[in-house]
């Protein structure tokens, strides 16, 4: 997926003057993108819109102005875009209570590398996730994964680990997202 590249990232003026829209367009795209496993475990499969938003609120609420830390800002969040034939994700463990989720990010520590994206062909494609985003006794609650489908469209995602085993079909909906962001132009029928 083509990285965000520096010349589409607003000031923090300009682009607080057009947030309203560009907000929309972003949770528009989220949307589709965002796949619930279990009550717990959401995972929001970024694009090139999702990043350049979270950029530009980076922007916005630091007030960056240095060339320097803007580019250190799109670099950061283009690392979470898949590359050619991968999804990139954000893997978000949503658990409110503070006691439940200090004991469940302490079991789940194996966690990133047992969530999987279902192809049609029954295959099952496990995620990678880069090993400083995790401690050695306890995960960390947001976690950045890449999944390499090959520019397979998945079918489902998933998770299988200790305590937690759910499986989401993906909807058409979410299918032609993740078709879109894999460069591909419909989710059927792609092997």
């Amino acid at each position: 997926m083509k990285r965000v590249e520096r010349a589409e990232i607003l000031d923090y003026v300009t682009y607080e003057e057009r947030r309203d829209s560009i907000r929309k367009a972003a949770l528009a795209a989220k949307e589709p993108r965002r796949i619930h496993l279990g009550d717990d475990i959401t995972i929001l499969f970024e694009n090139r819109d999702t990043v350049r938003y979270q950029v530009q609120e980076m922007v916005r609420v630091e007030r960056l102005v240095k060339e320097s830390e803007i580019q250190h800002e799109l670099d950061t969040y283009n690392e979470l875009l898949g590359d050619e034939g991968q999804l990139g994700c954000t893997l978000l463990i949503e658990i409110d209570d503070k006691e439940v989720r200090d004991v469940k990010l302490k079991q789940w520590l194996d966690l990133p590398e047992n969530i999987y994206l279902r192809l049609e062909d029954g295959k099952k494609v496990y995620a990678t996730f880069d090993p400083r985003q995790k401690g050695e006794d306890r995960l960390s609650s947001v976690q950045f994964l890449k999944l390499d489908t090959k520019g397979c469209v998945p079918v489902a995602a998933g998770v299988d680990v200790e305590g937690v085993r759910a499986e989401t079909e993906l909807s058409e909906f979410q299918r032609q997202a993740l078709a879109e962001d894999l460069g591909r132009a419909a989710a059927r029928g792609h092997t």
